[in-house]
């Protein structure tokens, strides 16, 4: 919070691009009068509660006479990024009718390395495609050079710009279409192995947990009479028994992963070697 992305927002809008920009916005806050139109959320912070409130203005958004070159949602900056992520990929309209161009996360210089250690300040960090590193004008050269090693450390990729009150060009930050992370979204029917999920979950943390940012997953565990619910942040997984399964109720294995570079080929034949062999009698069947 108070990293400047409401600057950007405001150059964004007055910038003479000769381009129509839809914002969806989390609280109105400073934004300045614009021609474009401002949408606020009506039911808390578009990154966690209520995905369904995005997916419904955008759709309103879409069907406006006149069409709009790019959307941008500006969250708080306790955001956290992959629920917003994930509303491109698995809402089939949003899916159909726009392209998620590019998530960009603005760092405050000077005051950054209060909060380094907190969740949303690493979550969106490493969600991003796009940095700028913010107020540079009140860190020493030194600091800004230690910042942009740590922020590189953390996310290989992503594109890393220095700023003064978030003066860059529009260009830089929409219409790149350098977006990299994806979700990958699996639903298979059948038990799963606890031994050998274990192993499989395990050792995709110990592959791939740096590319995973977040993984969840409601399964058929060993058939056992409660659902079992796991949810994974790069290398940290935590698993327990959830909701029972009702009488008759197909048990359905759903699991969704966010990240960078993933192999949903990959994705889909680990977790289904995951899942118990038939009995010969089933084979018999």
């Amino acid at each position: 919070m108070g990293a400047g992305k409401t600057t950007l927002l405001n150059r964004i809008l007055t910038e003479e691009h000769n381009r129509r920009v839809a914002v969806i916005v989390n609280e109105l806050g400073a934004v300045i009068d614009a021609d474009e139109e401002i949408f606020e959320m009506n039911n808390g912070c578009i990154c966690c509660t209520v995905r369904g409130d995005l997916i419904r203005i955008i759709g309103e958004l879409m069907k406006q006479p006149e069409r709009f070159d790019h959307l941008v949602i500006e969250t708080t900056g306790l955001a956290d990024p992959a629920p917003v992520i994930q509303s491109f990929f698995m809402d089939e309209v949003m899916l159909q009718k726009t392209q998620l161009d590019a998530v960009v996360t603005v760092v405050d210089a000077k005051y950054i390395w209060e909060h380094w250690e907190s969740s949303e300040a690493q979550e969106q960090i490493a969600f991003a495609d796009i940095v700028l590193l913010n107020k540079t004008d009140l860190v020493p050269a030194a600091v800004l050079d230690a910042l942009e090693k740590k922020v590189r450390g953390m996310n290989a990729i992503a594109q890393i710009h220095p700023t003064q009150n978030c003066d860059i060009a529009f260009d830089t930050v929409l219409g790149v279409q350098d977006n990299s992370v994806a979700s990958v979204a699996i639903a298979e029917l059948g038990t799963v192995d606890s031994d050998k999920l274990n192993r499989w979950l395990y050792q995709l943390v110990q592959a791939r947990g740096p590319d995973i940012f977040r993984m969840k997953g409601i399964l058929d565990v060993d058939n056992a009479q409660r659902r079992f619910v796991f949810q994974g942040v790069h290398m940290t997984l935590d698993g327990r028994p959830g909701k029972p399964w009702k009488p008759g109720e197909t048990r359905r294995n759903e699991l969704v992963f966010i990240g960078r570079n993933l192999d949903e080929a990959e994705l889909k034949e680990g977790f289904q070697s995951c899942l118990m062999d038939l009995p010969v009698a089933a084979y018999a069947a």
